[in-house]
């Protein structure tokens, strides 16, 4: 088939990505928007909540902190810190207490010593340098005429792919989280079940940046397999 000059039918892919990720941030960012109006019954903060949670799963070395940023919550198993963002930390919403309990299921997941967040820790570094170095690789095995660009390009993939295995992991750990949020805010009668419902929509938008940030690093990776194919088959 005959593509016009500079044109590369692939990227296609990368747009196919970015259009799967766009759509999952809008729905995260409407949805979150829509319940953070939504005051909990109980009228505690997400920090008050996490607290409780924290306790009422026996962790009491846990600290909540305020971090800066919109939705920037994390839980850092080194410092054994939850972090909470503006949003969340001294907010009422439901939304609110939806996403700190979120980030409290982490760190029940890491007391009890959850297999897939071990895992993701343990890929963290290699993710991160596979995904600086891969292109680099893969454009110079690429671009040099040598029988060692076979050698660097499926280096540059096999860089890219861990990468993408990271993506993957985190997927099982972000669903069982919110999972473990949603029994405790119900169980715990922090929200009554019409706010664990709405809490339920929440962690489910935010859940789909996942998948979607997986989905556009696969396709990232099919782009590659297709661009070197024929170089790697040299």
């Amino acid at each position: 088939m005959y593509y016009p000059m500079y044109f590369d039918p692939t990227y296609f892919l990368v747009l196919l990505g970015v259009i799967i990720c766009l759509l999952a941030s809008s729905r995260m960012k409407s949805t979150f928007h829509k319940y953070s109006g939504v005051r909990n019954h109980s009228g505690i903060t997400g920090k008050e909540a996490a607290e409780q949670i924290l306790h009422r799963a026996g962790i009491y070395d846990v600290r909540v902190e305020r971090v800066s940023g919109d939705l920037t919550d994390h839980y850092d198993p080194r410092s054994k810190v939850l972090r909470l963002s503006d949003s969340i930390y001294s907010r009422t919403s439901v939304a609110a207490l939806g996403v700190a309990a979120h980030e409290c299921g982490h760190a029940i997941q890491h007391q009890v010593g959850y297999l897939p967040l071990s895992i993701r820790g343990a890929l963290v570094p290699v993710a991160n340098f596979g995904s600086t170095i891969a292109w680099p690789l893969i454009l110079i095995g690429m671009f040099i005429g040598s029988g060692s660009s076979s050698l660097l390009i499926n280096l540059g993939i096999l860089a890219f792919s861990l990468a993408v295995l990271f993506q993957i992991v985190t997927l099982p750990v972000e669903f069982n989280a919110s999972g473990r949020a949603i029994k405790i805010l119900g169980e715990s009668g922090l929200l009554y079940p019409d706010e664990v419902h709405s809490a339920r929509k929440v962690l489910t938008a935010a859940a789909l940046t996942y998948v979607a940030g997986a989905a556009s690093a696969i396709l990232q990776l099919l782009r590659i397999l297709i661009l070197t194919s024929g170089r790697r088959d040299d």
